[in-house]
């Protein structure tokens, strides 16, 4: 009863799995891109 029962991809979970992490960091990196971007311009605007 403890044994998960095994999938018939073979290496699908793994696959499906990396795209989820692929897409995850291209998010975050888009994110934190545009919170430089912001820091960056909120910066430009104290000098003036």
């Amino acid at each position: 009863m403890t044994d998960k029962p095994k999938t018939k991809g073979g290496d699908k979970p793994q696959q499906s799995r990396d795209d989820r992490l692929k897409a995850a960091l291209k998010a975050n990196m888009a994110k934190r891109k545009a919170q430089a971007r912001a820091r960056k311009a909120a910066e430009a605007d104290e000098k003036e």
